[in-house]
């Protein structure tokens, strides 16, 4: 289990700590000069990590949760199926916007669309931040 939680807190460091760097140090500056040209630059280069450390955090997060709730027991209602199941809806949100990114805005980028893109930054951010908050919840037993 330690091996485990070492790979996704990594992963989520890199996941987390990408993305926040994206909101706070590229993205003020391409809204600024109306320039999407930061944002893309970061993304070819971030992706490379952020992906693959997307997809740690998915392998090891469903491991993680299959030991600590039998696969049957998810969607109960019990404090860590309900840490579970955010865990679940945050991954699914996080889905639904990549795929968004990848097929709608950044294939049409340009300092037009560039706010759409700001609010899709904020949004996955705040999801990055969301499941750390809610991996908190494993250690101290729940949400809140």
């Amino acid at each position: 289990m330690r091996h485990l939680l070492f790979l996704h807190l990594l992963g989520a460091s890199v996941w987390v700590g990408g993305h926040l760097v994206l909101l706070f140090g590229v993205l003020p500056k391409a809204m600024r000069q109306r320039d999407p040209q930061p944002v893309r630059s970061f993304e070819q280069i971030y992706e490379r990590i952020g992906i693959p450390a997307l997809l740690v955090q998915i392998v090891t997060g469903l491991w993680m949760a299959s030991l600590w709730l039998p696969h049957a027991q998810w969607f109960g209602d019990s404090p860590i199926a309900h840490l579970v199941q955010a865990k679940l809806a945050l991954l699914g949100f996080t889905a639904l916007l990549g795929v968004h990114a990848r097929l709608a805005l950044i294939p049409r980028l340009d300092a037009q669309r560039l706010p759409q893109l700001g609010l899709h930054i904020v949004l996955i951010t705040l999801t990055a931040v969301a499941f750390v908050w809610v991996g908190a919840g494993f250690r101290f037993g729940g949400l809140l």
